[in-house]
Order: C-alpha cells, then structure tokens, then sequence
C-alpha cells in the first residue's frame, strides 16, 4: 500500500506530461494487481477430486451449479457435510457442487455412519485439501476433520502386510482386499508421508498441525506400508517384476477384483507405484532395487506394431457412462509403443475378460460396453520411462561419494 501511495503522488506531480502520465498510468494498473497477488494465496488444487467428480458427472450429468476453485471454504465446508463418524467419506462426489437444502439435510442425518472407501483417490485428497482450507483460512474446524480423517487411514491399515482396503465396510468381494488399483495403497503411502517426519517434514507446510502422537503414528504406518509395498512385487522365477491390482490379505497373493479384473500384473497402478518408490528422498537399496526391476519389466512387455484407435459408432447409454464411439486395435508398424492394463501372473500374455469373468484372446471379442468405458491399453509408463526414471538415476548418482 506504501508503494501505491507513491505511485498516487507522482502521478499527480507529473500530471499533464504524457510520457510520464502514462508510465505513472502502467503503475496505477499493474501495482495493486501486484500487490494482491502477493497478499492473497493461491486456492488449493481440486485435481486430487478429478476421478471421483469424473464418476459423478458419468451418471449424473454435468449441468449443475458448482463453486469456483477459488471458493475455498464452500469447499471445504462441503467436505464436512460429506465427512462420516469415524472420519472417512463416501466415494465418488464432487466436493465444488453447490448443494440445495435437501441435500445438506441428508447429509447431516448421514453423518453418523461410519466408513469411507479410499478408491478413486479418496479420503487422503480430502485430508490434503482440507489441511490447505485451514492454512488458508485458519478455520479449526477443517484442523479438527482433517485430524479425523487421518485417523480413519491410520485405522484402516490393514493387518499383516500393512496395505491398505478398497473401501470399508466391504459392500464388495473385492473390497477388503489390499488394494493397489486406482493408487489405494501408494496413494495413502505418499499422503501420509507428506504429513508424518519419516521424510524430516515434522512440523512443516499445511499439517504442521499434526501432533507428536499422531505423527508418530503415521511415521510407523509408512514404515509397514513399504514394507509391504516391496513384499508384493510379483515375482516369475525369482525375478521381480511390478505389481498386482488387489492382493488377498492373509495369503498375499494376487486375486481378481471386479469380475473382469483377473488376477494379473496391472501397469497403470504399478507406474504409480514406481513414482511413489522414487519420491522417497533417501530410498533403500532395496527399494531401487524393485524400481529398477519394475522399469525393465515395463520395457519387456511394451508392444510394438499396434495403434488403438477411436472411432465414431451409434449412440449407446450405459448404465455407468455413455458412448457415441468405439475403440479398435489397428496394424502399424510405425507405432510408438503401446502396453496392455493386465499381463498374466506367470508368461506375461496380455489379460482381457468381459463382464462375466471370461478371458478372451483378442480386444474385439470385449463388448463394446467394456472396450469404451475402461482403459484396456494406454501408454501409461511412457514419461516414467523416457523422463522421470532417467532423472532420478541421475539424482541417485549425484549423491554417491
């Protein structure tokens, strides 16, 4: 403000001179921009939601009212109505939708429940946005639910290995399970460990809040989650590879998920896995280990020679999305490589299924349901390949003596 006050007085001692009038008139308009950019923090990021907004606009549509990003308390007040007993939330809403009264009232008489799911990046994104919330606005009361719902991760660990479930209480067969699908396991893994001291970050940033009981608590989840991260790297004759999408928690060994969800190798979630391994500021030689072995089997099992393809097709609505296109595996040899979702468990051959369960040999033998709604192919490992796994052998060897 001291500098736009001078900035006021110049103007009005060269008034009349039009170079420095309009040099004094630039200032006038870009100072207090300045200044509020300085003053005012940026709102914290909703990209966390993407997934579960994304789900509740397949089956609900998109045309309804929604709070701007920078709406920070709407927000986070949202987060509360939708916020159980016990600390967890129910999967699949979009925090930034303005609700009408009926539904704040609904919400209310839900409050008592207990559970939450952690599928679709769940629970640990509505701690991480509600911890920036207080930061922002210095409510107590997104102090005390982001708290809350820190227990409620910290108490759904699972026995044994230490993963983490889908959702509890199990509604589900594949609920229950320690679950690497939609980054369950190594999202919460990498959450808490921008929250605890295992990394030096005690008393730092937005959960600088957290308590030493608390973060001593969460410092021994994070222990028991690598500890189990490293223990479930599928392994075909001795040699490790990545990472499955659901483990059982008693036998430990890969199990199907959704009906068409065999046990396999899966490589969208195992990438995740990788990058949560390489954010460990001072990995283990046990844990560059499994980095380095999950990077060659990516580089084993990339395709070669084929394109999918997007094409226009009859309008279809679905019961969890709609569809006015279809997808194809087509021939070229000019092609950047492709990987599949799934490998099997023991000779890498790609894994497809339909709905019932049943494995198929080829992509046109999937309905056109399932061939559009889910992600049968991608290019998931590219960046992790050509970029961020050179860079982070690069970091490993500038620390060596």
């Amino acid at each position: 403000m001291h500098l736009r006050r001078f900035v006021l007085v110049l103007g009005r001692l060269v008034l009349g001179k039009l170079v420095l009038g309009r040099l004094v008139l630039g200032l006038l308009l870009t100072v207090p921009a300045a200044a509020l950019a300085a003053d005012k923090p940026t709102a914290p990021s909703l990209d966390g939601f993407d997934d579960g907004i994304k789900h509740w606009q397949s089956t609900h549509g998109q045309d309804y009212p929604r709070y701007a990003p920078e709406q920070v308390a709407q927000i986070a007040d949202n987060l509360l109505r939708y916020q159980h007993a016990d600390g967890g939330w129910p999967v699949n809403q979009d925090p930034a939708r303005i609700l009408d009264q009926a539904e704040r009232a609904r919400l209310l008489g839900e409050q008592s429940r207990n559970g939450g799911s952690f599928d679709n990046r769940n629970s640990y994104t509505q701690v991480q946005y509600l911890a920036a919330a207080q930061a922002r606005t210095g409510d107590a009361r997104y102090r005390a639910a982001a708290v809350r719902g820190l227990d409620f991760i910290l108490a759904q660990q699972l026995p044994g290995c230490g993963g983490w479930p889908h959702s509890v209480p199990a509604r589900e067969s594949y609920h229950g399970l320690i679950t690497f699908a939609d980054e369950v396991t190594p999202g919460v893994l990498s959450a808490l460990r921008q929250t605890g001291s295992v990394d030096g970050a005690r008393g730092q940033g937005d959960f600088a809040f957290v308590d030493a009981a608390q973060r001593q608590r969460i410092d021994a989840a994070v222990a028991r989650g690598d500890d189990c991260v490293l223990r479930l790297q599928v392994r075909q004759d001795g040699i490790a590879t990545a990472w499955a999408g659901q483990y059982d928690p008693a036998t430990l060994q890969p199990v199907r998920g959704r009906r068409f969800e065999l046990p396999s190798i899966v490589v969208d979630e195992s990438v995740s896995t990788v990058r949560y391994l390489m954010s460990i500021p001072v990995p283990s030689p046990q844990v560059v280990a499994a980095v380095d072995a999950a990077v060659a089997w990516l580089r084993r099992v990339q395709l070669h020679g084929q394109r999918l393809e997007t094409v226009q097709a009859t309008a279809e609505q679905y019961r969890y999305h709609s569809s006015t296109s279809d997808r194809r595996l087509v021939a070229d040899p000019a092609a950047p490589p492709l990987w599949a979702r799934f490998y099997d468990l023991a000779d890498n051959t790609v894994v497809l299924a339909n709905r019932e369960g049943e494995r198929v040999a080829s992509y046109d033998q999937i309905p056109r349901e399932r061939r559009t709604g889910y992600n049968w192919y991608g290019t998931w490992p590219q960046s992790l390949l050509e970029r961020d796994y050179p860079r982070w052998q690069q970091r490993l060897a500038q620390r060596k003596p």
